[in-house]
């Protein structure tokens, strides 16, 4: 391996012109991916569980029947068999911080006020049925069915269901069975990639359609997710992971440099991005790195992604870090510099925002009790992260009164002349008059 993991590395002043905004354009705009995708969409409407059973053939390498589809009561039972106490209580631990989190949340969004003798409630009405996409490939992802089933719970959401991608040997992982069972999920299946969404989208002999789809995936998932969302809701674009570290001097290099390599981890595709004001620091980054990647774990994933997708600008001050972190919009972004608190608020289109030395993405990732559902590939600037939320409809219920109506009668009698609609005014004063 050579000494020099991250290739990318500038000063902002030679930085390409418009890198920013092509880094981000990711999979949008890629035509060939659309193209191919709405292939696979397509074939999933019109060939169903058969289509599904050739897809994760061709792609996956993994044949199934269709009875292999659903996730049987045995195949949870005998899960149980294959984790330890300590896997479960840390499931327990992480699945009771969402719950706390998310029911906060979801509470304080309920609104009860009168104004004016007009009685206004707000009320959160739960989507009938979700899917819940969990992501496979490099490593398996019990805590991302944790993210977004709890908030789905907490929504009160009665029909839950879950895709992730099999193994090599035809089965999902113990602990991510284990998970789904301690969270009630209604329906597991063994089927992953954009032909999971097809089927969650439209239906198998199978799958029965949802109303919603949630979870991250690859650029794959996260089109199809784009292209379904014209006949099912979906949360947001949320493909292959980002973290930008926006560091000054004081920020400890060794830390940086971990951060980096734990984003790396996930795989090609994945962004590990450092924008400092300080060359030094820059330079203790790129020892780390170095010095990390011959002796850490996965270290040949991690260097190529690494390679292909990290890089390293260096600033003239904190305003242009900022500036350029801002049109990046990333799914994480770390804030490790002198009054980085403050600073956090000049952000205003990451996913999420950690703050501090002890605020790595491993935190919020697992152990904080928010999500780690995010938008990516730039949808920052427009999208919020999973929350309980986006299980739920909100819905106003008014109820007024003889007096608010009247004390408002001719406010409306004015307006609704301006806008000639003569019968709404009169639908008002007819409640005012004798026979």
């Amino acid at each position: 391996m050579s000494d020099l993991v991250i290739r990318k590395i500038w000063n902002s002043s030679n930085l390409p012109a418009n890198w920013f905004k092509r880094q981000v354009q990711n999979y949008q705009l890629d035509q060939k991916l659309e193209k191919k995708i709405n292939k696979i969409l397509i074939e999933v409407a019109k060939n169903g569980d058969n289509a599904l059973i050739e897809l994760t053939n061709r792609f996956d390498k993994v044949l199934l029947s269709k009875k292999d589809l659903l996730v049987s009561s045995l195949d949870i039972k005998e899960a149980y068999n294959s984790v330890d106490e300590n896997q479960i209580s840390a499931i327990k631990t992480i699945k009771e911080k969402i719950k706390i989190f998310e029911t906060l949340l979801f509470d304080k969004c309920k609104i009860s006020t009168s104004i004016d003798n007009i009685q206004i409630d707000n009320i959160l009405s739960p989507i009938q049925s979700v899917g819940c996409y969990v992501p496979g490939g490099q490593a398996s992802y019990p805590s991302t069915l944790l993210m977004t089933v709890i908030p789905a719970k907490v929504a009160g959401v009665s029909r839950i269901v879950v895709c992730s991608p099999p193994a090599k040997d035809g089965s999902l992982n113990p602990l991510l069975l284990v998970a789904a069972d301690m969270c009630g999920v209604s329906e597991i299946y063994k089927v992953g990639g954009a032909q999971a969404i097809a089927a969650l989208a439209y239906g198998t002999e199978t799958i029965s359609s949802v109303k919603k789809i949630v979870g991250p995936g690859n650029k794959y998932v996260a089109m199809a997710k784009i292209l379904v969302s014209k006949n099912v809701a979906i949360d947001m674009p949320a493909g292959p992971s980002e973290v930008l570290i926006v560091a000054d001097e004081t920020a400890n290099p060794k830390f940086v440099a971990l951060d980096m390599i734990s984003q790396a981890e996930h795989g090609l595709g994945c962004t590990s991005g450092l924008i400092t004001t300080s060359d030094k620091l820059r330079n203790e980054v790129e020892y780390w790195l170095s010095k990390k990647i011959k002796i850490i774990d996965r270290n040949k994933l991690v260097f190529e992604s690494l390679r292909n997708f990290g890089f390293i600008i260096t600033c003239s001050d904190i305003d242009e870090a900022v500036s350029l972190t801002n049109i990046y919009a990333p799914e994480h972004l770390e804030v490790i510099t002198k009054n980085s608190r403050k600073l956090s608020e000049r952000f205003n289109t990451a996913g999420l925002i950690l703050v501090g030395p002890f605020s790595p993405v491993a935190l919020s990732d697992y152990g904080a009790g928010t999500n780690h559902v995010l938008p990516t590939g730039g949808f920052g600037n427009v999208f919020s992260g999973l929350s309980s939320l986006d299980f739920a409809r909100r819905v106003n219920i008014v109820k007024g009164s003889e007096k608010g109506l009247f004390d408002l009668a001719d406010q409306l009698r004015v307006i609704t002349r301006a806008e000639n609609l003569p019968n709404h005014y009169a639908a008002i004063k007819a409640r005012f008059e004798n026979g």
